[in-house]
């Protein structure tokens, strides 16, 4: 009898809880937009709108004919966390077309033009599968070669290219910047910097927002990028003074998230997937970087072996973006392509 009550106790209490963070204003969280600086947009007359689909959804896309000296070769960018195609990727479209590469960009289901419900909703294994769409989409074109198809990604999406390449031998080679390849390390960064508490208020924010999708209600969200000592993603040292530089020209980026994505499976790990990578992946680090672990790309780099070529930048994460550092950068890249380019 006794063991009855105290189950029934436990079963109210949890059910209490739930009713409260679901149904109650109890997790107020202070938006942070960052600043928009839009002027006339002028659309690049070598770019064209395409779309196609994953499990129904509409992804968005522009696709970038080459200007001059095309190769037959097409790059598909993925951006970062909540990253949409017009945040600063358009200068790498027409650096790279100018060289010869056709380009594709694509907003991830659920963010900027693509479609899907509830906005907003980051999940890893959603936007692998959304990079797969887009390398079908890719082929489908009779200007590419399907054998000189490179995937590029930037921070949270570095690591999709790598996994992809690990089941497709297809795959021409892999560039992956300022990536975050081990969940395990770049915990441990957070959890040493911001505490367990932090963990703990993702897990109560993730818990409102599944417990009202359940009823129909509205997304609960907060910020993906905040300024430090708030509720965000992330939050650090320069996250949003270089997130508001990168999404200023944005018309489409959002700096909020679904609470749920922390019970959304991740992509398949880049770190094990290297094992199985046939092609060469440039690997370019930012060795100031505060937003991802300093040993995230190890195990990584040791996976892949002789594939792996390292490059290394006395920058911070979003510096890499800007300025020389975006120039350094490219020109790595490029040479990385030409290179492969060269030997087929």
């Amino acid at each position: 009898m006794i063991a009855l009550i105290i189950i029934s106790s436990l079963i109210g209490t949890i059910l209490m809880y739930l009713i409260v963070v679901i149904f109650f204003p109890v997790l107020k969280v202070q938006p942070q937009p960052v600043k928009k600086n839009l002027g006339e947009q002028k659309i690049p007359k070598n770019r064209e709108n395409i779309q196609y689909s994953v499990d129904g959804i509409k992804v968005a896309g522009w696709y970038y004919k080459p200007i001059k000296n095309a190769n037959g070769a097409c790059i598909i960018f993925s951006h970062g966390l909540c990253g949409t195609k017009d945040m600063g990727l358009e200068k790498y479209a027409l650096k790279f077309s100018n060289e010869g590469y056709a380009v594709l960009l694509y907003d991830y289901r659920y963010f900027g033009d693509s479609s899907g419900k509830p906005r907003q909703l980051f999940g890893g294994i959603y936007q692998y599968n959304d990079l797969k769409g887009a390398i079908s989409y890719a082929r489908s074109r009779k200007d590419i070669n399907e054998n000189k198809i490179f995937l590029w990604g930037t921070s949270a999406g570095a690591g999709y290219g790598i996994s992809v390449a690990g089941i497709d031998d297809k795959i021409a080679g892999v560039i992956a910047q300022c990536g975050a390849y081990n969940h395990k390390e770049d915990n441990k960064l957070y959890l040493d910097r911001l505490g367990m508490g932090f963990f703990l208020k993702l897990f109560v924010h993730g818990q409102r927002d599944k417990g009202r999708s359940r009823f129909g209600l509205s997304p609960h969200t907060f910020p993906a990028y905040g300024k430090e000592g708030t509720v965000a993603m992330l939050s650090g040292p320069g996250f949003f003074k270089g997130i508001q530089r990168l999404a200023e020209n944005s018309s489409t980026f959002k700096n909020e998230l679904c609470g749920r994505m922390a019970f959304l499976p991740h992509a398949p790990d880049p770190t094990e997937s290297a094992l199985s990578v046939k092609c060469e992946v440039l690997i370019q680090i930012c060795t100031m970087d505060s937003l991802v672990s300093p040993n995230t790309h190890l195990q990584l780099v040791e996976n892949l072996g002789e594939k792996a070529h390292v490059k290394k930048y006395p920058i911070d994460h979003f510096d890499i973006y800007f300025d020389a550092d975006f120039d350094k950068a490219t020109d790595d890249q490029l040479e990385f392509l030409n290179a492969i380019i060269r030997s087929k």
